[in-house]
């Protein structure tokens, strides 16, 4: 199919839109963040600090407690992206959006999304997992033969493994480029697993550029805001201002998830309509009329 033009396909638009989208059902849309995505927000901050801690052994006690409460918080996350991704969508054609709706929305989403996250980093491993036994193959072949001997302290070997690397990365960042709409077809086209991936791939086809800075925009963000914030640990500050810079942290990353969350949700409407499933400038008159009426006028 010929993919069709439509204006204002770009980040800063995606950003505009679900920022207006989440200001006009603020209170809707923070409750939601508080009570899914913040033990996220604070795990993430806290983690890196509580496997370094200095004289406090990582015993098998602490792993069990960090193993449930890892699994819960990426539950709750789940649950997050699925009723935001809910609301956003209703909210994206103006349609009437409440607490209780989107909670309820789960009992069909959630299962799905956990399916689709299950799948999706299986296939991920298995690539990365291929990759890296093919690249070792072929050295372990070419040293047999004596073309080059393989030297583990050479700084060659070092700057052959930091490329590895780097190449590893990028095809992570490719999959998650790829499947970044996985999550939205879903919730709202109740595609799950691989269906629900090649569907995001398909969709996201034109628009991978905007995905990809997405991505960037509030990863990079939220990277250097968990580093921030877990360095503070490290430092000899009295128990106040660190329980303040960790919850001041948390709240903000929070806010990243959320507004990644909403503009994936509008970034897939745009998708649709550059492949000519939807009518923008139907849709973005639903918004426009949307965007009218009292903020937080309810939830």
């Amino acid at each position: 199919m010929e993919l069709t033009q439509v204006h204002t396909l770009n980040l800063r638009g995606v950003l505009s839109v679900s920022k207006r989208i989440i200001l006009a059902r603020y209170r809707h849309f923070v409750s939601l963040s508080l009570l899914f995505f913040l033990p996220l927000s604070f795990y993430l901050i806290i983690s890196p600090t509580l496997i370094h801690l200095p004289n406090h052994p990582f015993t098998y006690d602490h792993l069990i407690a960090y193993l449930v409460y890892t699994l819960t918080v990426h539950i709750l996350s789940l649950c997050a992206i699925g009723t935001i991704t809910y609301s956003t969508h209703h909210a994206f054609f103006g349609e009437p959006v409440s607490f209780l709706n989107s909670l309820k929305s789960l009992t069909f989403s959630f299962f799905p999304l956990a399916s689709t996250t299950v799948v999706a980093h299986v296939l991920i491993v298995v690539t990365l997992l291929t990759f890296l036994m093919f690249v070792g193959s072929v050295l372990m072949f070419m040293n047999n033969l004596g073309i080059f001997i393989i030297d583990y302290n050479s700084v060659h070997f070092m700057w052959f493994s930091a490329i590895m690397g780097v190449v590893l990365i990028a095809i992570v960042i490719y999959f998650y480029v790829e499947w970044s709409l996985a999550f939205v077809v879903v919730v709202v086209e109740s595609k799950w697993g691989f269906a629900a991936l090649m569907r995001s791939s398909y969709l996201v086809k034109g628009m991978r550029s905007v995905s990809l800075l997405v991505m960037l925009y509030f990863g990079v963000c939220g990277v250097l805001l968990v580093g921030m914030c877990s360095e503070n640990f490290y430092r000899s500050w009295p128990f106040g201002p660190l329980v303040f810079i960790t919850t001041l942290g948390s709240v903000f990353l929070m806010m990243f998830m959320l507004r990644i969350t909403a503009a994936n949700t509008v970034l897939y409407n745009y998708c649709k309509a550059l492949h000519g499933e939807l009518a923008l400038e139907v849709a973005e008159g639903f918004v426009q009329e949307y965007m009218n009426l009292p903020v937080d006028a309810g939830w």
